[in-house]
Protein backbone atom coordinates (compact mmCIF):
# COMPACT_ATOMS: atom_id res chain seq x y z
CA UNK A 1 0.00 0.00 0.00
CA UNK A 2 1.41 3.47 -0.87
CA UNK A 3 0.93 6.21 1.51
CA UNK A 4 -0.76 9.07 0.79
CA UNK A 5 0.91 12.42 1.83
CA UNK A 6 -1.27 14.67 3.35
CA UNK A 7 -2.44 18.30 2.27
CA UNK A 8 -0.85 20.70 4.70
CA UNK A 9 -1.00 23.97 4.91
CA UNK A 10 1.13 26.13 7.14
CA UNK A 11 0.30 29.60 8.62
CA UNK A 12 1.61 31.51 11.75
CA UNK A 13 3.65 28.59 12.16
CA UNK A 14 0.91 25.88 12.56
CA UNK A 15 0.31 23.43 10.17
CA UNK A 16 -3.32 22.23 9.36
CA UNK A 17 -4.59 19.57 6.98
CA UNK A 18 -6.51 21.16 4.95
CA UNK A 19 -8.60 17.73 4.93
CA UNK A 20 -9.96 18.93 8.82
CA UNK A 21 -10.82 22.03 7.92
CA UNK A 22 -14.10 23.26 6.96
CA UNK A 23 -15.33 23.91 3.30
CA UNK A 24 -15.24 27.39 3.68
CA UNK A 25 -11.66 27.20 4.97
CA UNK A 26 -10.56 24.96 1.96
CA UNK A 27 -12.85 27.31 -0.02
CA UNK A 28 -10.59 30.36 1.41
CA UNK A 29 -7.17 28.54 0.52
CA UNK A 30 -8.09 27.95 -2.90
CA UNK A 31 -9.15 31.47 -3.50
CA UNK A 32 -5.93 32.03 -1.88
CA UNK A 33 -3.67 29.90 -3.98
CA UNK A 34 -5.95 30.92 -7.48
CA UNK A 35 -4.83 34.26 -6.49
CA UNK A 36 -1.48 34.11 -5.92
CA UNK A 37 -1.08 31.95 -9.46
CA UNK A 38 -2.72 35.47 -11.18
CA UNK A 39 -0.95 37.71 -9.10
CA UNK A 40 2.56 35.77 -10.56
CA UNK A 41 1.07 35.49 -13.92
CA UNK A 42 -0.04 39.72 -13.67
CA UNK A 43 3.73 40.17 -12.47
CA UNK A 44 5.34 38.06 -15.41
CA UNK A 45 2.83 40.29 -17.81
CA UNK A 46 3.64 43.42 -15.82
CA UNK A 47 7.86 42.88 -16.53
CA UNK A 48 7.22 42.45 -20.57
CA UNK A 49 5.11 45.82 -20.85
CA UNK A 50 8.12 47.54 -18.68
CA UNK A 51 10.45 46.07 -21.24
CA UNK A 52 8.63 47.29 -23.98
CA UNK A 53 7.63 50.67 -23.05
CA UNK A 54 11.37 51.36 -22.35
CA UNK A 55 12.50 49.79 -25.85
CA UNK A 56 9.95 52.46 -27.14
CA UNK A 57 11.25 55.15 -25.26
CA UNK A 58 14.78 54.54 -25.76
CA UNK A 59 13.43 54.24 -29.52
CA UNK A 60 11.98 57.89 -29.50
CA UNK A 61 14.56 59.52 -27.67
CA UNK A 62 17.22 57.94 -30.14
CA UNK A 63 15.02 59.28 -33.13
CA UNK A 64 14.72 62.73 -31.83
CA UNK A 65 18.75 63.04 -30.99
CA UNK A 66 18.99 61.68 -34.58
CA UNK A 67 16.39 64.34 -36.02
CA UNK A 68 18.35 67.08 -33.58
CA UNK A 69 21.86 66.31 -34.72
CA UNK A 70 19.86 66.59 -38.25
CA UNK A 71 18.89 70.17 -37.71
CA UNK A 72 22.12 71.19 -36.07
CA UNK A 73 24.01 69.99 -39.32
CA UNK A 74 21.81 72.18 -41.78
CA UNK A 75 21.78 75.29 -39.12
CA UNK A 76 25.57 75.13 -39.09
CA UNK A 77 25.96 73.64 -42.39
Amino acid sequence: MSEQVANVITIDGKEYNQDDLTQDQSYFINQIRDLQTKAGSLKFQLDQVTVAQNAFTNSLIESLKSEDKEDDEVVNG
